[in-house]
C-alpha cells in the first residue's frame, strides 16, 4: 500500500556509561557541539542501526535487502541491477532509470533513505522519503575518560620489549548519562518516487523501538529508545509546519536535579490541546 500522508516524529534515546556516536577525527570521543557543550549524534548513526534491525529482522526477504552494509561491495550490486530482467535489455537511455526503479524494489534502504549509485554502472541518485536531523542531548555532556588495561601484547618483540609483562593501556570514553532528542520527516511525495509503503515505515517505526536492544556492545553502555511521538496529517502536504507540531513535545530536568543520570530526572510534556485540523498524534513510545 502507498504512502499517502506527511509525517513528522521526535524520537528520544538515551545512553548511559558509554559512548553512542564516536568522533573518529577526535580519537573517538562522543561527539559534541562545541559551543554548548551539548552531546551530538549523527543521522548516518542512527540509519546504520536501522540497517542493522532490518538486515536481522528480515533476511531473506527479496524486496527489504540492504544496501550499505557491513563488507558490501556496492558496485557489485549496482552492476548486478544492470543484469537483471527488464534491465539489461533496456536501451541505453532507459538503462539506468530501470536499474534505478530495480535498486528501489529490492533494497529498502535505498527506497527509505536514498543512495548515491552512479559509482560503477550508473543506476542514478534516489532521494528518500525519511529524512532524520542529527540527534542533540537535552543537557551539555561531560565526557569520563578512562583507562584500560590489556593482559596481552599483539607480537613477540613487544613481549620482549616489556620483559615479559605483558600488559598494554588503552583509553575508552563514556558519557555517564546522556538523553538525545532526534527530528524525523517522512515526505509521501519522495515515498511515492521510490516505491516506499506503508508495510515498509512500519517496519521503520519497529525498528526505532528495538533498534537498540540488538545492538548491544561495552562502548556503547546502556542505550535505550525512550519516546517515538509522530505526527501523522491526513493528506501528502499536511496541515501544519513541521517546527510548530515539533515544538509541541518538550523535555525539562527536574527542578531539584542538579544532574541528571537517568531518563527519571526529566520530564516529558506533550501539548495535544488543539491539534491543527487534519494532524493526529501516535504516542508508540512515551
Amino acid at each position: 500500500m502507498s504512502l499517502g500522508n506527511r509525517y513528522e516524529f521526535v524520537f528520544l534515546f538515551d545512553v548511559k556509561d558509554g559512548n553512542p556516536n564516536g568522533d573518529p577525527d577526535a580519537g573517538n570521543l562522543p561527539r559534541i557541539d562545541p559551543e554548548t557543550g551539548m552531546g551530538l549524534v549523527t543521522d548516518v548513526c542512527l540509519k546504520r542501526k536501522v540497517r542493522n534491525s532490518v538486515q536481522m529482522t528480515q533476511e531473506g526477504n527479496p524486496s527489504r535487502k540492504i544496501f550499505i552494509r557491513e563488507k558490501a561491495i556496492l558496485n557489485q550490486m549496482i552492476d548486478d541491477a544492470h543484469e537483471q530482467e527488464g534491465v539489461k535489455d533496456k536501451q541505453k537511455g532507459e538503462k539506468t532509470e530501470a536499474a534505478r526503479n530495480w535498486m528501489c524494489k529490492h533494497y529498502y534502504d535505498v527506497r527509505s533513505f536514498g543512495a548515491v549509485m552512479s559509482t560503477g554502472k550508473n543506476a542514478g541518485q534516489v532521494r528518500g522519503p525519511i529524512q532524520l536531523t542529527f540527534s542533540r542531548s537535552i543537557d551539555p555532556i561531560v565526557a569520563s575518560e578512562h583507562s584500560i588495561t590489556r593482559m596481552a601484547v599483539t607480537t613477540e618483540k613487544e613481549a620482549d620489549a616489556q620483559s615479559g609483562d605483558n600488559r598494554t593501556m588503552g583509553r575508552k570514553f563514556t558519557v555517564p548519562y546522556g538523553l538525545y532528542r532526534c527530528h524525523g520527516f517522512v515526505s509521501a511525495h519522495l515515498a511515492k518516487q521510490t516505491g516506499f509503503s506503508e508495510e515498509d515505515l512500519e517496519l521503520f517505526w519497529q525498528s526505532l523501538e528495538q533498534m537498540f536492544d540488538h545492538d548491544r556492545s561495552a562502548s556503547r553502555g546502556e542505550m535505550s529508545a525512550r519516546g517515538l511521538y509522530i505526527f501523522r496529517h491526513s493528506n501528502e502536504l499536511g496541515h501544519a509546519p513541521a517546527a510548530a507540531l515539533l515544538g509541541r513535545v518538550a523535555i525539562n530536568r527536574i527542578a531539584d536535579v542538579e544532574v541528571a543520570r537517568g531518563f527519571d530526572d526529566y520530564q516529558v510534556g506533550v501539548d495535544t490541546d488543539s491539534l491543527p485540523q487534519g494532524v493526529e498524534l501516535i504516542i508508540r513510545i512515551g
